[in-house]
């Protein structure tokens, strides 16, 4: 009985005193908002339709662009590439990182400064490592993201008065773990993660699809071939969602889920061509969920527009870290005083003077669903992998959206993962006639300088009016916004429009 009294004595102990307003951020790697709550007829993913069920659900929400460290990095600083100064690959021979400056207005650092203890388990793909540093390292679990939620179990549950920030970065959906062999389609498709043979990761009960019943996005050609894919996509979005069930129980056993702020979202759209490396909205749109456990209005559906430069000033406004009148940490870092103790780095070359972030606060709008955020949105794109040199600038609002393919001399360099793909393959071998998406193959590789979609009535990108004369006042005007934003932004590749 004393044994008891006691343990019941330190839960509630811990109950009372454990720290207010932690936040958990989740970004998935490579997924399109293929979800239960956001209509997939098919997608098994009860844990995160359970937490948009009690909080905000973001139908508009884009990432600034369609590569993994590229977007991370926007992710992870509230700015965008041109600014960061990461414009494609961080790994081995790519070698792209953001600017030493940056660490003025990092997640992780300025998180840490407005009292948070910070960890990240998972997918971390942004350089340079002391720009983007957390306090506390757990080890990638690989594809299992219920280990990974196990690992952090600590970390989170950690006896302590100061609130924890924790970057919980899968692996899955992306593409990866060789081809299934058990397919009789001469192609094989991609296992995107999951174990050969239908086998299971430790703690997960896999969930398998039929083919048949899959619904193929806009983007996609309906094939064998592009079936046998996307299930094995979802398979791997459902074992997201068991990782995050794990993080919930982990929250609610020790009494910190009406504590914790949840953001679900993924880096850019699924890793097929025609959503990965592209700035089409299969590429660009991402899913969006946020279950802030302090707002008092639950279970929103917000057709806000939204971008990925606003995680981190809304994630340190609500650790009440930002001043909302710089739109900047209330405890800023300075670069040049930050890196003299590291003389490796030239202060001479810290890159640009960043005091403010380019995103805002999407906090007060949870809860609302009429409430706007932005008119209008912008996106870029230079690099995935280093040899895949193909810039692209999109300007995009709830009318129109236009698109600057600025070396579009080059035919539209892939992704060695999506120019494998079987679902592309397939389509590629037939013949450039061949339909792919709203496409052919060959309109596909072979893209015009610009391209204009009325979005509001073509929400499948699927007519470009660029050229034709009805439009062309539509054309300049967005043209000149693009210019505009460039300008702001300092993007290096405005001078194109002069002389290409």
């Amino acid at each position: 009985m004393k044994l008891f009294l006691a343990l019941l004595f330190a839960a509630f102990t811990f109950s009372a005193t454990a720290a207010e307003k932690n936040v958990i951020f989740i970004i998935a790697d490579d997924e399109s908002p293929t979800l239960g709550c956001y209509g997939d007829p098919t997608a098994v993913t009860p844990a995160i339709d359970a937490i948009a069920a009690d909080g905000t659900l973001f139908h508009n929400a884009f990432a600034t662009t369609a590569s993994c460290s590229a977007s991370r990095s926007v992710v992870m600083s509230g700015l965008h590439n041109h600014r960061n100064g990461q414009y494609g690959h961080q790994h081995s021979y790519h070698k792209f990182g953001s600017y030493h400056s940056v660490v003025s207005l990092s997640l992780p650092r300025v998180m840490a400064n407005a009292g948070y203890r910070t960890g990240h388990v998972g997918k971390y793909h942004v350089a340079p490592e002391q720009v983007f540093r957390y306090e506390n390292y757990y080890k990638d679990s690989g594809r299992n993201a219920v280990e990974m939620a196990n690992k952090t179990k600590e970390f989170i549950t950690a006896d302590s008065e100061k609130p924890f920030f924790l970057y919980f970065g899968t692996s899955d959906p992306h593409r990866g773990g060789g081809v299934d062999r058990t397919s009789e389609r001469e192609l094989k498709p991609n296992l995107f993660g999951n174990l050969p043979n239908k086998e299971a990761y430790p703690g997960v009960e896999e969930v398998f699809y039929d083919p048949a019943d899959i619904p193929i996005p806009h983007f996609l050609p309906d094939t064998p071939d592009t079936r046998e894919e996307l299930v094995q996509y979802y398979q791997s979005i459902s074992r997201v969602d068991q990782g995050i069930a794990r993080l919930v129980e982990i929250l609610k056993e020790a009494d910190l889920y009406d504590k914790t702020l949840i953001v679900f979202t993924a880096d850019h759209g699924m890793a097929f061509a025609g959503g990965k490396t592209t700035v089409y909205e299969g590429g660009l749109k991402v899913p969006f969920v946020v279950r802030n456990p302090y707002e008092e209005t639950r279970g929103v559906e917000s057709e806000a527009l939204i971008s990925h430069i606003d995680i981190t000033p809304s994630l340190l406004d609500f650790a009440g870290g930002l001043d909302a009148d710089k739109n900047a940490p209330k405890k800023m870092v300075a670069a040049k005083k930050f890196w003299k103790d590291f003389p490796e780095v030239s202060k001479d070359n810290l890159g640009p003077n960043l005091t403010s972030y380019h995103g805002k606060s999407w906090v007060p709008i949870l809860g609302k669903p009429d409430a706007e955020h932005w008119e209008t949105a912008f996106g870029s794109h230079t690099f995935h992998e280093i040899q895949m040199y193909y810039p692209m600038r999109v300007v995009r609002d709830k009318n129109y959206k236009l698109i600057w393919n600025i070396a579009h001399q080059l035919p539209y360099p892939f992704a060695s993962d999506l120019w494998a793909a079987s679902s592309f393959q397939a389509q590629f071998q037939e013949s450039l006639d061949a339909p792919y998406g709203q496409k052919s193959v060959g309109e596909y590789i072979h893209r015009p300088a610009f391209e204009l979609y009325k979005i509001s009535d073509d929400p499948y990108e699927a007519k470009n009016l660029a050229s034709d004369p009805e439009y062309r006042d539509v054309l300049i005007q967005y043209q000149e916004k693009m210019k505009k934003f460039q300008k702001e932004m300092q993007d290096p590749w405005i001078m194109k429009w002069d002389y290409e």
